[in-house]
């Protein structure tokens, strides 16, 4: 058999439909290692998606004992009439009312009740625990919301957001406008024409001009009206109210409440007299309940 004779630089067809399978096995290959990669990739970016910020918790956890919260000093101020029972009938109107509750790190009272020849005097602690169920606000954003419902409630108003001021225009632009401003009015205003009655000492046209003797001024205030308070936890304020109760007699309630971050405290402080007495003094009773929210706002700093 006669020998086939080799050419240099020629591949045999054997060689080339090798190599020609291998090119299509490493193609199929490469596609599907390019496919999984960019279903990799898409699946990395879900799994690395932004979650939604959550919202920082409060400070307190827990509640403190209301009762036991008021020293026996501040409630023998508070509460005159004490000075004349027995000892066994002071100890227990000193001891105080625990509220009902269901959950005692929520929501915590007390209150205290004495007579004496100046009327009865009675003392209501309220302390409540905000809690946010909403991830994305905060319990101490939520307990503000608490403290300005009873804001409202006192008759305060919430001061409103003060809107930006917009940017005045430039100097040139301005120096522009006028002058155009100037040109128009020269042209629209006809040469000789008589000046306005106020510029030439006339009488001021009905309705401008200074208010007449007879406007009513604002009302004077006494400095004991409904307020805010400074000093006293994140934000506070003082309620004031006087009325009857029981036909004849008087009642002032004054209120204070205060927030420190998701805790709301509410003082409530009040006097009723009878028959012709006068009516309880306001600045004796604010400050007395003051002077109680004070030190209840330093016993959450502990």
């Amino acid at each position: 058999m006669q020998r086939k004779r080799y050419s240099p630089g020629r591949v045999p067809g054997t060689l080339l439909g090798l190599g020609a399978g291998l090119a299509v096995v490493a193609g199929a290959l490469t596609g599907c290692s390019a496919a999984g990669t960019a279903e990799d990739v898409t699946v990395d970016a879900k799994a690395g998606a932004a979650a939604a910020p959550v919202a920082p918790p409060g400070r307190y956890r827990t509640l403190f004992e209301p009762c036991g919260a008021v020293p026996q000093a501040t409630l023998r101020e508070l509460l005159p009439g004490t000075a004349a029972l027995t000892d066994a009938a002071r100890a227990a109107a000193l001891r105080g009312t625990a509220a009902v509750t269901y959950d005692t790190d929520r929501r915590v009272g007390c209150a205290w009740t004495a007579d004496s020849e100046n009327g009865t005097h009675r003392l209501v602690l309220d302390v409540e625990r905000v809690v946010s169920y909403d991830p994305t606000v905060s319990d101490a954003a939520r307990a503000q919301e608490v403290y300005t419902r009873k804001q409202l409630a006192a008759g305060i108003a919430v001061p409103e957001t003060p809107t930006p001021t917009p940017t005045a225009p430039t100097t040139a632009a301005t120096a522009s406008g006028a002058a155009k401003a100037s040109q128009a009015g020269a042209a629209a205003t006809p040469t000789g024409a008589p000046s306005s009655p106020t510029a030439s000492g006339g009488a001021t046209p009905p309705g401008t001009g200074a208010p007449s003797a007879g406007t009513p001024s604002a009302p004077a205030t006494t400095g004991l009206e409904p307020r805010l308070l400074g000093g006293l936890g994140d934000i506070a304020f003082v309620g004031d109210t006087l009325g009857t109760t029981g036909g004849s007699g008087t009642q002032r309630v004054v209120s204070v409440v205060f927030r420190t971050s998701n805790v709301v405290v509410t003082v409530e402080y009040r006097q009723r007299v009878t028959g012709a007495a006068a009516a309880p003094d306001s600045k004796e009773l604010q400050d007395r309940a003051q002077n109680l929210a004070r030190l209840l706002a330093d016993r959450l700093e502990e």
